[in-house]
């Protein structure tokens, strides 16, 4: 008769630094995973103890400390089932990314994590050690020998082959792996790989939830050990994942699995920056949100993120028209917010925008108008929303995308004010395609027709049009993909088809505006290569490659 091992996997949210609360609510689930799940064995997510990534807390000694007596007090409670936490030991003076199987009320064993990723947004050498001495961890439940790997170890060989050679049939992979584009299809020909080279099955945990500028996005995995990858489980929500795996096939059958029914560009996208707003308001204790609703597609789209993530009464639109600003641009405001059902306030900024040229009236004297009175609309309508911030609470949301955060088409102190920005990682020709994928799916026009269609405006002069300041879009996006994501040369983007003199023209305001990218907002990281954590380039620099 086979043997039947069930496995519960945690695809939830373990906020970083909130260890007693993680810890409590760990201990509270591994009772659940034995009691209503029936469950052999649950796996939780790599550090879910402290939370990932939990950065510079790793250097304070009382913070290790804390998670230590965390972890004792969970396995004190742990019996009649095997529970396999992550969690960072502290050793001395080392420390290790470690996971911990607990059983029987004690530890029962340790594994430290032996690859340690240092690229990307990921700087784990940082603060973790390996260890020398580091052995396969391979443990029995019910008979059956199960490994234990962490997250980036399974992009190695030897890890897993180690772990298999030392015994291991079925192997846990606990992970704390951000969401970007594209990603799944090269972790699932991964995970086929690995099964391919050392006949063991794949439970791949992976966490949920935005933590300031990345967000996890669960898609847990199975792979039997005859090389079948199943069906990722549904991404960005929280659920228990269970699963029957049967030693004698060496393959899963899914209990309670709810799988993944749309893994599009598109829908993924907009799921991550929905999960990254979400999370970031509520881990930092705003139930409300503010924005400036242009009339134009970026405020149109960041509402209708607002709406999805926190609920439309929980959201307040402004609209400040100018002198400058088109019936239609407030038509079009008013629109949206009726179809979502946001409360809409107007705030016009002729009397404080006038206030600031009369107090410089006379500095000014002599000199023509220029992008300085441009930038001074911009900086009124972001002194007013911060103010409305301050006095009712509600964390304000800016409205800036990556290419405008490229090339500097923002000002700061101005639209670039706010706590939180959610479509910071989002290319302008990718903010149209998510407007019309909202609306598609919506099955009505919650972001209005002729936002989408109108050509695109700051409105701070007469009859403006980003395009005069700027090459198209697609031109624009296209160059700023190779040159930001792809790290290509001036030389190869050239040669690549686009004119020189307008490659020349966008690299020079990537270059120049670094100083203000410092000074942004967070946002959620959708791309390969986010502005922020990931791509750290200095403001003084002399190179023009």
């Amino acid at each position: 008769m086979s043997q039947i091992l069930r496995i519960a996997l945690a695809q939830f949210d373990f906020p970083v630094g909130a260890v007693e609360r993680n810890a409590e609510r760990i201990a509270q689930m591994i009772a659940q995973a034995r009691d209503e799940h029936r469950a052999d064995v649950v796996l939780f997510p790599e550090l879910a103890i402290s939370g990932y990534p939990p950065e510079d807390l790793l250097l304070r000694p009382s913070f290790l400390a804390d998670c230590e007596a965390a972890l004792l007090r969970i396995a004190a409670t742990t019996n009649g089932i095997t529970a396999v936490i992550g969690w960072p030991q502290a050793a001395g003076a080392v420390v290790y990314n470690a996971a911990s199987v607990l059983r029987d009320g004690r530890v029962h064993a340790t594994y430290r994590k032996r690859e340690l990723p240092n690229y990307a947004v990921f700087d784990e050498r940082r603060y973790f050690d390996v260890d020398p001495d580091g052995e396969s961890c391979v443990f029995e439940v019910k008979g059956v020998p199960v490994g234990l790997v962490i997250c980036e170890d399974l992009w190695f060989p030897e890890p897993l082959a180690a772990t298999a050679a030392a015994g291991a049939e079925l192997v846990l992979v606990p992970n704390a792996s951000p969401f970007e584009r594209d990603k799944h299809a090269q972790r699932d020909a991964l995970i086929a790989q690995r099964v391919r080279e050392s006949g063991c099955a794949l439970a791949y945990l992976n966490v949920v939830g935005g933590q300031d500028a990345l967000v996890f996005d669960g898609a847990s995995v199975l792979a039997d050990g005859g090389g079948r990858v199943h069906n990722a489980a549904r991404a960005f929500e929280d659920h228990w994942l269970v699963a029957d795996y049967d030693a004698a096939t060496r393959a899963f059958a899914p209990v309670a699995w709810p799988e993944e029914g749309d893994d599009g560009r598109d829908s993924l996208a907009w799921r991550a920056v929905v999960r990254g707003t979400r999370d970031y308001c509520r881990k930092n204790g705003f139930d409300s949100v503010w924005l400036g609703l242009s009339g134009g597609i970026d405020s149109s789209l960041v509402l209708a993120i607002a709406v999805d993530a926190l609920g439309a009464d929980k959201v307040t639109a402004v609209r400040m028209p100018s002198r400058y600003t088109a019936g239609l641009s407030n038509d079009l405001a008013a629109e949206q917010c009726r179809a979502q059902g946001v409360r809409l306030i107007a705030l016009p900024i002729e009397k404080p925008f006038q206030g600031y040229l009369d107090a410089l009236a006379e500095v000014f004297a002599g000199k023509p108008v220029d992008v300085t009175e441009e930038n001074l609309q911009s900086r009124t309508r972001g002194a007013l929303l911060m103010a409305l911030s301050n006095k009712f609470g509600g964390l304000l949301l800016t409205t800036g995308n990556k290419s405008e955060y490229a090339v500097g088409y923002a000002t700061i102190y101005g639209d670039m004010c706010g706590g939180y920005a959610p479509i910071k990682d989002l290319y302008k020709t990718e903010i149209y395609d998510l407007a019309r994928w909202r609306n598609a799916v919506a099955g009505e026009p919650l972001i209005p027709p002729g936002v989408i269609d109108r050509p695109p405006s700051a409105e701070l002069r007469d009859n403006q049009k980003d395009q005069d300041s700027l090459p198209p879009y697609d031109v624009l996006d296209a160059i700023l993909l190779r040159h930001v994501d792809q790290e290509q040369s001036r030389d190869e983007i050239v040669a690549a088809g686009f004119a020189a003199d307008t490659v020349d023209r966008v690299l020079r305001l990537v270059r120049i505006s670094e100083w203000k990218r410092h000074q942004a907002a967070p946002g959620p990281k959708v791309s390969h290569r986010a502005f922020g954590r990931e791509r750290r380039y200095p403001i003084s620099s002399g190179y023009r490659g």
